[in-house]
Parts: structure tokens; sequence; C-alpha cells
């Protein structure tokens, strides 16, 4: 009788730890700052240089795109999450494919001081072909250093180099 009470004793404080555990790395990531279920692609007006205002100083893609799906979440630790599905070209030799093999995540916080801050992913891997056989999609999962507050965050898709090719919106 005490062998079996101690067993499940011990086993009670072994699953104790492990639900602690997995809390706190639940937590770790704060609380949700945006939940977002729609991007939009980066329209011909804020293309590359004919674009007179970048959006909070990134410029567009160099022709406009085009998004099927596109969804994630940001935490107020800085754990970004964004999963994108068919982000392909909207116009040009190569409409409704994707040529580019990296996309990264970028997170655009309005500062205490009203100035921005955009904070750029590494590069993830994003399927390139035609959006009819699954290009353009890409998985972007990473944890970044915002600032302490991040006030209106806006987050994009960019190409390798930043230029963004969709945004939070519809």
């Amino acid at each position: 009788m005490k062998k079996r009470l101690l067993v499940t004793l011990s086993a009670i404080l072994l699953l104790s730890a492990l639900f602690a555990a997995s809390a706190s790395i639940a937590s770790a990531k704060g609380p949700k700052i945006l939940k977002f279920d729609a991007m939009v692609g980066v329209p011909s007006g804020l293309t590359g240089a004919q674009s007179l205002v970048p959006l909070r100083g990134i410029n567009g893609g160099g022709v406009p795109w085009k998004i099927a799906a596109g969804s994630g979440e940001l935490r107020a630790g800085g754990h970004l999450e964004i999963d994108v599905q068919g982000l392909v070209f909207a116009a040009g030799p190569n409409v409704d494919t994707n040529t580019v093999t990296t996309f990264r995540g970028l997170v655009s916080c309005v500062t205490s001081d009203g100035s921005f801050r955009n904070i750029l992913t590494d590069p993830f891997p994003a399927t390139t072909g035609a959006a009819s056989a699954g290009g353009g999609n890409a998985t972007i999962e990473a944890d970044l250093d915002l600032p302490q507050p991040c006030i209106a965050p806006i987050v994009f898709v960019t190409s390798p180099g930043g230029s963004w090719f969709a945004a939070t919106g519809l």
C-alpha cells in the first residue's frame, strides 16, 4: 500500500512539474498583441521607387504582389508567427508565380517618441512556382526584440532585402 501511494505521489509530482514547465514556456512568449487572419499584397501605387511615401519607411516590392491567404500572431515578448499562402507577382512576366526563394518577416512599431522601429527576421524558405502549384508559401517564426511599448504594430512579409510584398490589412 505504501509503495503504491509513493508511486502515485511521484507521478503527481512529475506531472505537476511538466505542467508548470509548459505553462512557463507558453507565458514566456507573452500575451498576444496582434492576431491577424488577412494580409494584402503591395499594390502598384506603393511599389519600389514610384511610391512617394514608403509605408513606415519600408519600400514596396518592385512590382505589385498578391496573396491568397496570410495569418499569424505577434506576442508582447516578440514572438512572431506568419503563415503565407500564394504570395505571388500580381503583374509582369511572372504573374501568378513566385520566383523568390526566401521571405522575411518584419514588424513595424511606433515607439513612445512617435518614431518607427522596423525589426526584420532572418530569411525563411519560400516555395517557388505558380500559385496553383503551391508557389509563394512560407512559414515564418521568430523571436524579435520589440521596443517597449510597441504601438500600432504592422506585420509585413518582405524580400530578402527588406522590401515589402504583403502586410497586415485587407
